[in-house]
């Protein structure tokens, strides 16, 4: 296994025990082997294969996105400043029910490219043709949690088929690619879910050892509904058909009460927090701080590109950080330093990969970034945390690593062809269009 070394680094580590070290790190195959302050000892740099002069940069866990649909950046654009149930219905679904193989394929290559030309290195994604998803998550060095979204409104048997083509593919596809895709099962929401379906769905992530992630709260409409056919809020719905029986990650839980926040985190479940997305949608926004006072998980996602419309995660951090300030009126809130543990360390916590990624620690994967801070947004040099959360953004990451190798070199990427991705990507949409 090859063993590098980068020297003269600021390490954002975003490990509690040493959330700041200025120094150096070694990596030796797939993981961080060594971190220290100051100069690398001499046996560092005589063992070391390759050395990088860290100088100029940052350096910190890559970003990790825990809720999307990737292939909908084919839709970027399509249908703006409509509320949830009219752009779903009457604009995405109808688009969506064209997709081929091949549109899912590229429009996920473009996500990818995207991800990674702003930092981030872990994706959760929720969709269909979801084998040609997987071939892009392995080809691009990328890790993914992935998942094949199922809505069940439709006949039983075709209820079954997707039912059985979501187990296939978590059969064929989690653990693949050097361990870089996990996989979960997915039932969209209870607004698209029968009750016994989502049990079916609950027992097959049981029978296949698997977390659960759903869509759950996002609108007050949704909500609404729920009530009226089950006579129970989401939460509880859910409980009740024992999805939380699961580890389990839902998406936006936008409209929460005391007492559903309490469930949650008595279930252990985690929370995917769309701040953007959620906003453009006018959905509301998400009782994040009483979430975290109450010991839920809270990770960051940007969800599709046609409700963001970027997959820039730097963007989600910062109105993290912003907008329950506002909302609360006390900026205390969510610190700098919080915001910036949503988009990494809990991410990792939230999709099962605490211990894995998310922080720079030795044993954890070498899966970091590089921050280009010689820019005059980073000056003075006062506090980088800040610096991340309120100044930075996507374009500024120069490199990135996952497992340990590089995906991007100066902004080069060095595992996707980007030009062919753009021109597919655009023939593909003006195929749907058509």
């Amino acid at each position: 296994m090859k063993r590098w070394l980068i020297e003269n680094a600021i390490l954002i580590t975003m490990d509690p025990q040493r959330p700041v070290v200025n120094g150096w790190m070694a990596v030796e195959g797939t993981a961080i082997a060594a971190i220290g302050d100051g100069a690398a000892p001499e046996k560092e740099k005589r063992t070391a294969e390759e050395t990088i002069d860290g100088r100029g940069h940052l350096f910190m866990p890559g970003l990790i996105n825990t809720h999307g649909h990737a292939a909908m950046t084919l839709l970027r654009g399509l249908a703006d400043d409509l509320n949830l149930q009219d752009w779903l219905q009457n604009h995405m679904w109808p688009m969506e029910a064209k997709f081929t193989g091949d549109d899912v394929y590229w429009g996920t290559s473009l996500a990818a490219a995207e991800m990674i030309l702003s930092g981030t290195t872990t994706f959760v994604d929720m969709y269909d043709h979801m084998d040609r998803v997987a071939e892009v998550v392995r080809d691009s060095g990328l890790r993914a949690s992935l998942t094949r979204g199922v809505i069940g409104l439709c006949p039983p048997d075709v209820q079954q088929a997707k039912l059985d083509n979501a187990v296939g593919f978590a059969k064929d596809w989690h653990g693949e690619a050097d361990g870089r895709i996990q996989v979960m099962m997915s039932p969209h929401a209870p607004y698209t879910c029968p009750p016994d379906y989502i049990e079916k769905i609950v027992a097959a992530a049981h029978e296949l050892g698997l977390p659960l992630h759903t869509h759950m709260s996002e609108t007050e409409a949704e909500v609404e509904q729920n009530v009226r056919d089950y006579g129970v809020r989401p939460v509880e719905h859910l409980d009740r058909l024992g999805l939380f029986s699961r580890p389990a990650l839902v998406a936006h839980a936008v409209h929460l009460t005391d007492e559903e926040i309490a469930l949650l985190a008595n279930r252990n479940v985690a929370v995917s927090h769309n701040p953007v997305s959620n906003l453009k949608l006018a959905s509301g926004v998400a009782r994040v701080p009483e979430l975290l006072r109450a010991g839920v998980t809270v990770s960051l996602g940007t969800d599709g590109a046609a409700s963001n419309n970027n997959l820039d995660l730097f963007e989600e951090i910062r109105m993290a950080a912003l907008l329950h300030k506002g909302v609360s009126k006390v900026p205390t809130v969510v610190p700098a330093a919080e915001a910036l543990r949503l988009g990494t360390s809990y991410g990792a916590k939230a999709i099962g990969l605490e211990g894995v990624t998310g922080m720079l620690k030795p044993g954890l994967k070498a899966d970091f970034i590089a921050v280009s801070i010689e820019k005059a947004h980073f000056v003075p040099a006062t506090d980088y945390v800040s610096h991340l959360v309120y100044a930075a953004s996507g374009a500024d990451v120069a490199h990135m690593w996952v497992d340990g190798r590089q995906l991007m070199r100066n902004r080069e990427l060095l595992t996707l062809d980007v030009e062919r991705i753009r021109r597919e990507a655009q023939r593909c949409f003006e195929r749907l269009r058509a």
